[in-house]
């Protein structure tokens, strides 16, 4: 579905909560057809690969890298960088840039479009300090030029799409997103996400969607809510309330793929042992593919609590993950604790395309993200 222009941009029109919302229904950012309502948010130190192609199985129908160092692309600073592959069943996948100058803002612009990027997202959200202090993130709510510029150069350098993620303000209390919005629409901006957080709450208090819905009135793109979707329910609530086009959702996801899954078709049946313990072994075995054996063993150990958390398994068995040498005892134990999973993962691994249908490979930031 797409947005069509308001005529009245000073008050938000009427919603009505009752209304039945199809999560399943398309719409589009420029000439990019999204699938679903629902869009799976980008994740500094979550958003692999892995998690996105999960993501997109399970009912979101745009994901979104983790955020992209512009200055990373540049230098190809290997203290900093990792790399980002993007496979062929992630499409439509937007590519999270970030940085503080038009021109090389621009040219990373240019390389992720190369490379396959469907859009282009700029962040100007993320409330880190080792991100804010460098100009980026957040710290754009309150340079409102120069954020202007960045879109621009970043519009005029590509022909995908470009959108913006920005959180209310930096302040709490703070209105910017609205004053901010309309200029980044007219500087060239396709879409926009508003998380109704100021950089301030980081991720304490609630999102404000009032905010949203005034946003929602203020522009004639597609608006995309982000903050605090746990449910189907809230979901349809947010999207009712406040005109946006699509709902994001982020830490809801964290090894529990299956909360999309009840938003986007309402199903709430709660994944088996089994279940839980195959989309774990194959999560693990996309993890290493992509980042390798070292790198992976770090970062998988997160997963393991988002995953076996829930009551889903007993505590000490997510204890006893975290004490193994390597990601083959890891899934060695996970297939002796639920013997069925075994099938359940050659099903998976026959289902969804191999590592050799990959396309690309970019260097990516490790920072962060919003």
């Amino acid at each position: 579905m797409v947005a069509t222009p308001r005529d009245d941009r000073q008050t938000p029109p009427e919603y009505h909560p009752t209304a039945v919302i199809d999560l399943r229904e398309t719409w589009r950012i420029g000439p990019v057809e999204v699938p679903t309502r629902l869009v799976l948010a980008p994740m500094a130190g979550v958003s692999v690969q892995a998690f996105r192609r999960q993501g997109r199985r399970y009912g979101a129908g745009l994901v979104c890298s983790e955020m992209v160092s512009c200055a990373g692309i540049e230098h190809r600073n290997e203290k900093t960088l990792g790399y980002l592959r993007v496979a062929s069943d992630e499409h439509p996948l937007a590519i999270q840039l970030f940085g503080s100058e038009p021109g090389p803002m621009a040219d990373a612009a240019r390389m992720v479009e190369a490379v396959g990027a469907d859009i282009v997202d700029v962040n100007f959200g993320c409330p880190v300090k080792k991100v804010t202090k460098t100009g980026a993130g957040a710290h754009l709510l309150a340079d409102q030029d120069r954020a202007c510029r960045i879109v621009h150069a970043i519009a005029g350098a590509v022909g995908v799409p470009v959108t913006v993620k920005l959180r209310r303000g930096v302040q709490n209390g703070s209105r910017a997103a609205l004053e901010l919005g309309p200029k980044l629409v007219e500087s060239g901006a396709a879409s926009l996400t508003l998380h109704p957080r100021s950089a301030q709450q980081m991720y304490t208090g609630t999102a404000d969607h009032a905010l949203t819905a005034e946003l929602v009135s203020l522009v004639d793109v597609p608006v995309v809510a982000s903050g605090d979707v746990t449910s189907r329910a809230r979901a349809h609530s947010v999207l009712a309330t406040t005109g946006a086009e699509a709902v994001m959702v982020g830490r809801g996801a964290q090894g529990n793929p299956w909360a999309l899954r009840e938003i986007v078709d309402g199903e709430t049946t709660e994944p088996t042992r089994e279940e839980v313990a195959a989309e774990l072994v194959l999560f693990v075995r996309e993890t290493v593919r992509e980042l390798g054996e070292r790198r992976a063993s770090g970062f998988l150990k997160k997963f393991y609590g988002w995953y076996l958390g829930r009551g889903r398994f007993p505590k000490e068995f997510k204890q006893e993950l975290l004490q193994l040498d390597s990601s083959e005892e890891v899934e060695r134990r996970l297939l002796a604790a639920a013997p069925g999973a075994f099938e359940i993962v050659e099903r998976l691994e026959a289902e969804v395309p191999s590592g050799a249908e990959l396309t690309l490979e970019l260097p990516v930031s490790i920072y962060g993200g919003g």
